[in-house]
């Protein structure tokens, strides 16, 4: 008879495991005590990381089926049609709280992740994007001193990364608030390329087929770090250093080369799986779990960087660049050469039973013997309590009208200056973005980027974002504007919105406010995606993003992905020629619930937001489809965050052109409202001027002729500034503020 290991209460609560949990162990193993080894498994699996065992209930639902989708969530990553026999492959995660730790490490890590992920299913990756949010960063305080370390730490750990694999980096977004001192975000993005009938799944069956671990060694590092991932923080958790993976890009290079190369022999893979969060443990369960197979593992035969290591420290370890094989019986030295070419380690640990059970031995010795099915499948399902936040009843009283009226000019000064306006080239230059020489639209050009393929004549737009401000005062309404946003930005680019990844990061999900701010967002990400026709096929969920009992902001980023059926039809987003049309599509209402103008002029995230149309949101990206294929636009761009005025200044910098525009309204603060789907249009002929403004009536658009390109200042209603002083504003604002520590 087995016997509980010794402080077994100390050992539940170091493995975040409550009693509970322990006698659902306990009925798993038919009564018997796990030792060290099988705990520590429990441990990672049901980990809130792994598991998502507080917000499955509400993933639960999403649509994750299309025409266009062949392969949804719960693969490495997912894959949807592009035509001529291609497919993309793209996910986005977070890297969050190792990022907070060790910034460097943390980003680097999260980016050698998420390319991972998408070499896994056997596509090379093309492109790469970043949503990151951080504190206040304005200040001379301790606060805003360590914001600005984390800044350039993540900021150079992604370019770090990203540059070494020859993968370029063509945009995302960056975003601020207090909400975020103690909590950054740092959610990575990438998307790779692949032949439609040469996917790979993670997944290990056929009796007698051999387990192979391939790539870098295993370390101590990381060690736990699923389950840290899963907890807040507090003043202590710089401590946790440790737990933090180290990354080396130039393995992963190797490894990623050496992968493709693999793939390319016939009859060879039957599955292979990335060693990530809980590293050989989650990769081997679910594995082995997906065909209900068994697996016997050596962990003697595991390659190890570091002497004296036990095999809980082989199964819990995160140390990066490390992939799982399961290769077809007697194909082993086919993977062996592979890899000993691309100077990588690789092993055969072990081979696939019928058993149903992970078998572990270590020197001879069996050191776990566990059923696989109810460890990756019985992890607890929470149904946490849910309470709509007090804190909304007050805020949701609070108006435009509530507030002191702000002269334009002064408003407009403060809002072009905004660390959430201002261009980020100080953080996307460190990014090589060309690598490659496909990129299309590039960093810091406005809303999607885009990159041709060269197999197919097609381009792929893609956009991240989120408005946390809207997710803060409506959640529901605050996701599904996240995916209408990141969708209007590649509709912008002049490319069909297609799917969508996600990334949810959300604060202590033990708080039943924050759990209600989950659900209610997940309720309007589903609405949204079965409203526009974009299916969710991949994503990831980061809760306890929570110090000392403050939580961040509901953050759903959003990674939209679309298709341009012409990669020389690339729809810019900035002013393109002298007097050029512009043209403002959409109803300009009062709506500043949530506002970029509340936040800088007030400091205060208050207001309640407008029902959504989703009728004409999608009548709005029709349009300009429509209208780029037909050649009648020379750019497009959105209307988001500082409404009308913001779009035009960053529209009028980027291009280094000038812009005079006016427009008819009741109250003059309405240039800075952020009704949704608005968009403005530029066009270089009154015929196709005509063209296009029949073309939105013809579907029930709102349309104005609001000005002209060019000149040397930039003017909108009573609002003015120089080009020069637009520019110099737009462009050093970020520089200066940064770098002031230097």
């Amino acid at each position: 008879m087995s016997k509980p290991l010794e402080n077994l209460d100390e050992v539940l609560q170091n493995h975040k495991l409550s009693q509970l949990d322990y006698t659902h162990i306990l009925e798993i193993l038919d009564g018997r005590h796990p030792n060290i080894v099988e705990l520590g498994i429990f441990s990672a699996m049901w980990s809130e990381h792994c598991s998502y065992k507080s917000s499955k209930k509400y993933l639960n639902g999403f649509p994750t089926k299309a025409p266009w989708v062949i392969q949804g969530p719960g693969e490495n990553a997912g894959v949807i049609d592009i035509g001529g026999g291609m497919a993309a492959v793209f996910k986005m995660e977070s890297h969050n709280h190792p990022s907070f730790i060790e910034p460097f490490q943390g980003a680097a890590t999260g980016v050698g992740g998420i390319l991972r992920d998408v070499f896994t299913m056997g596509a090379r990756p093309v492109a790469n994007m970043n949503a990151l949010r951080f504190g206040n960063i304005k200040n001379s305080d301790n606060i805003s001193k360590y914001q600005r370390h984390l800044v350039k730490g993540v900021s150079e750990g992604i370019g770090g990364y990203g540059n070494c694999m020859g993968v370029p980096t063509i945009g995302g977004e960056v975003s601020f608030d207090d909400s975020y001192n103690g909590n950054i975000l740092v959610n990575a993005f990438a998307l790779g390329l692949c032949k439609s009938d040469e996917i790979f799944l993670g997944v290990a069956e056929g009796i007698g087929n051999t387990v192979m671990y391939v790539g870098s060694k295993t370390g101590r590092d990381g060690l736990g770090g699923a389950v840290m991932s899963s907890d807040s923080f507090t003043e202590e958790s710089k401590s946790l250093r440790p737990t933090v993976q180290v990354g080396d890009p130039f393995i992963e290079k190797l490894l990623l080369e050496a992968c493709l190369e693999l793939f390319k022999t016939k009859d060879v893979v039957v599955g292979i799986q990335d060693m990530g969060a809980a590293g050989l443990t989650s990769s081997a369960f679910e594995m082995a779990g997906k065909s209900g197979s068994g697996m016997i593992m050596n962990l003697d035969q595991v390659p190890a960087r570091e002497e004296g290591m036990t095999p809980y420290d082989f199964m819990l370890s995160e140390s990066q660049e490390r992939m799982l094989v399961c290769v077809k019986r007697g194909k082993e030295q086919e993977v062996i050469d592979i890899f000993e070419k691309w100077d990588l380690d690789v092993a055969v640990i072990g081979e696939v039973t019928n058993t149903g059970n992970m078998e572990l031995f270590w020197h001879g010795d069996k050191v776990c013997d566990m059923p696989i099915a109810p460890v990756s499948e019985e992890a607890p399902i929470l149904d946490r309590p849910t309470s709509r936040p007090t804190y909304l009843d007050e805020i949701s009283e609070k108006t435009l009208d509530s507030y002191d009226e702000v002269d334009n000019q002064v408003a407009f000064e403060k809002l072009i200056a905004s660390m959430e306006v201002v261009d980020k080239a100080w953080i996307y230059d460190q990014y090589d973005s060309m690598v490659q020489t496909n990129t299309t639209k590039a960093p810091g050009s406005l809303d999607a980027s885009s990159i041709r393929i060269k197999e197919n004549g097609k381009a792929l737009a893609m956009s991240a974002d989120c408005n946390p401000r809207y997710c803060y005062i409506d959640p529901a309404k605050g996701g599904a504007l996240a995916v209408m946003e990141s969708g209007r930005n590649v509709a912008m680019s002049g490319a069909r919105p297609l799917s969508i990844t996600d990334c949810l990061n959300f604060g202590n999900p033990e708080n039943p406010e924050v759990m209600w701010q989950f659900a209610q967002a997940c309720e309007g990400i589903k609405e949204a995606c079965l409203e526009l026709n974009t299916p969710v096929v991949s994503g990831n969920v980061s809760l306890y993003n929570e110090t000392n009992g403050v939580s961040v902001f509901p953050t759903p980023a959003i990674a939209m992905v679309g298709l341009n059926e012409d990669q020389n039809r690339v729809l810019p987003s900035s002013f393109q020629s002298d007097e050029n049309h512009l043209i403002l599509i959409g109803e300009t209402n009062m709506e500043f619930g949530g506002s970029l103008y509340v936040k800088e002029l007030f400091e205060e995230t208050t207001g309640t937001l407008s029902d959504i149309d989703y009728a004409k949101e999608l009548k709005l990206w029709d349009l300009v489809i429509e209208a780029n294929a037909k050649d009648l636009l020379s750019s497009a761009k959105d209307l988001s965050s500082g409404g009308l005025a913001i779009a035009l200044a960053k529209m009028s910098a980027v291009s280094g052109k000038g812009v005079t525009v006016g427009i008819r309204v009741g109250d003059e603060r309405a240039i800075f409202e952020e009704s949704q789907s608005r968009a403005i249009l530029e066009v270089n002929s009154k015929e196709n001027l005509e063209t296009v403004i029949e073309m939105a009536k013809e579907l029930g658009l709102k349309t104005d002729i609001i000005g002209k390109v060019g000149g040397d200042k930039f003017k909108i209603n009573s609002v003015e500034m120089s080009l020069d002083k637009l520019k110099e504003v737009y462009f050093k604002s970020f520089k200066e503020v940064v770098e002031q520590d230097i």
